[in-house]
């Protein structure tokens, strides 16, 4: 069926949310996504309101043999929760949170942001933890493991998850947890949005006190050696309340450590991370959480065009430096940067083999990240990001984070998950999604 015919066939359907086609006059404003580099034409983006609008994109889709994509955050980095000529089940109104102070549970729509979710557990002094750029989809992020600033503390995203409700490709609606399809809540934490729409989580919360103390240092690019050569000896042992960071920029070097424990006790935790060389600026102050979760947001901000790639760590050794520094030398643009993570602590805590995430026994996550504005920088800008992502990763762990990878399809997934994680997710990809509807994403492809 063509675009012109899938749009007159969705037009005829009652929805409880908005059909938006190509005659409608905010179909530009609904079509984009965070990636400037996904400008996609879908036959029509759906607005969902409620599950049974759900069920019926999803039959529609199925019916039709139609393209379908799932738009959370819209933040998908290879711009999979977009498509041409296809259908966008859009989940973004379906954002409600609810949180029980009492039980410290929280109840989060589909559509819902990091942002939506950081602000509702903070009203009752409660988080979970998730990303570090507020206005990321919980879903997407939550689907893929998840990892933040409170991940060594608490754990990944998933590994606070409790179930989800979920519509799969029969137009079923199924709960998932420990106790209900316990096989497909393993493969729903780590495997991303192969098995279905979920239309609702259920998060275990955490008592937290609302401010944390940072600290942020901008170092010379020259110093690179002695300031990560430092950086890994004040990390490398570093309580589960600590947890840190680095972006290096053509620039500067900037080392970022967030503190979540008892404030009396972050000085001098804090204070060695900006006496590794000669600082060019520095900060050391207390924020709000909710505020610091937002301090990524201007920089990621949606239109700009991303190309990353991403892998994990055992050590920032001489080796990783060396391949960093010769990156951010030939660095594109001037927003293009290689971004370090510190894992570990409560994520390491965690089997292996208790999810499909893959990577628990890393310390770090990088990721190279090219940045720009115009179009006509494409080829160079991607150029890079597939260089440098390509020799760090011939120094990395094995096994992959799916959220961070700008490149998609069957190969991606197989290295993400290693083999026998993966024959696992394509049996369960069989069972639930046989038809491989949902294959926009990092697709597993069915097998028995």
């Amino acid at each position: 069926m063509d675009a012109t015919s899938l749009g007159s066939e969705l037009s005829r359907v009652r929805m409880d949310g908005l059909i938006v086609d190509r005659g409608h006059a905010e179909y530009n404003k609904y079509r984009r996504i965070w990636n400037g580099l996904a400008d996609r034409q879908p036959a029509a983006i759906i607005r969902a309101r409620s599950v049974d609008d759900v069920k019926k994109t999803i039959r529609i889709a199925a019916d039709q043999g139609a393209l379908l994509a799932v738009r959370c955050g819209g933040h998908s980095l290879p711009g999979l929760s977009t498509c041409d000529d296809g259908i966008v089940l859009d989940l973004s109104l379906m954002n409600d949170v609810a949180v029980d102070a009492a039980s410290g549970i929280a109840e989060v729509g589909g559509g819902a942001l990091l942002g939506d979710l950081d602000a509702a557990g903070a009203q009752v002094g409660l988080v979970t933890p998730a990303g570090v750029v507020s206005h990321t989809g919980v879903a997407g992020l939550t689907l893929g493991g998840g990892m933040g600033w409170l991940s060594r503390r608490f754990g990944l995203t998933i590994d606070n998850l409790l179930g989800a409700e979920l519509v799969t490709a029969d137009g079923r609606l199924i709960w998932a947890s420990a106790d209900s399809e316990p096989d497909l809540f393993w493969g729903l934490r780590g495997g991303g949005g192969n098995f279905g729409v979920v239309t609702k989580f259920k998060f275990q919360m955490h008592a937290f006190d609302p401010i944390v103390v940072i600290s942020s240092w901008t170092y010379d690019p020259k110093d690179c050696e002695t300031v990560l050569d430092g950086y890994q000896r004040l990390s490398a042992d570093a309580r589960h309340e600590l947890t840190t960071s680095f972006s290096f920029y053509s620039a500067g070097l900037v080392v970022t450590a967030c503190w979540s424990g008892s404030s009396s006790e972050a000085e001098p935790v804090l204070a060695p991370f900006g006496k590794l060389a000669k600082v060019i600026s520095g900060s050391l102050g207390k924020m709000a959480y909710v505020d610091h979760q937002r301090r990524h947001d201007e920089a990621m901000a949606w239109g700009q065009r991303h190309y990353s790639k991403g892998g994990f760590l055992e050590k920032i050794d001489a080796v990783a430096i060396a391949c960093m520094s010769d990156a951010i030398a030939k660095t594109p643009t001037a927003k293009s940067d290689i971004y370090v993570l510190q894992l570990g602590g409560a994520i390491s805590d965690v089997a292996e083999g208790a999810t499909a995430y893959s990577g628990r026994e890393a310390n770090y996550y990088w990721i190279a990240s090219a940045t720009w504005d115009e179009s006509s920088d494409d080829l160079r800008c991607m150029a890079w990001g597939r260089e440098a992502a390509k020799n760090l990763a011939a120094i990395s762990l094995k096994g992959n984070y799916v959220n961070e990878q700008a490149d998609f399809g069957n190969d991606v997934a197989v290295s993400a998950y290693g083999a026998e994680k993966y024959i696992k997710l394509a049996r369960l990809k069989a069972t639930y999604d046989p038809g491989n509807l949902f294959r926009l994403n990092q697709n597993i492809e069915p097998k028995l």
